[in-house]
């Protein structure tokens, strides 16, 4: 999965992506890991933890958007026509917080 991620300066993940080798991955690819350290790791790893906060804010944002069904459930059966109402949902979720 992440070969085919499209090239950034970092990536954001949570604890289940913390092993040595994903982070030589991102590394070789030029990318910045930013992922805490799991719990039993010995030698820890520095992690810009202003940046990982940040990330919880997506995560929100993607369950706001699961709470209307027909995002969830991909009803659409064309493309454009779910963006259409991942944008409505959105702009209802936006306006709701």
């Amino acid at each position: 999965m992440l070969d085919a991620a499209p090239p950034a300066s970092e990536l954001l993940a949570d604890k289940a992506y913390d092993s040595d080798r994903i982070r030589e991955n991102l590394i070789a690819r030029g990318m910045r890991p930013v992922i805490p350290n799991k719990d039993h790791r010995r030698f820890l790893h520095p992690f810009d933890r202003k940046r990982y906060r940040a990330r919880n804010a997506i995560e929100r944002m993607f369950c706001r958007l699961k709470d209307f069904r027909r995002i969830a459930t991909r009803y659409d059966k064309l493309a454009r026509n779910y963006l259409a109402s991942l944008c409505l949902a959105a702009l209802v979720a936006h306006g709701l917080r």
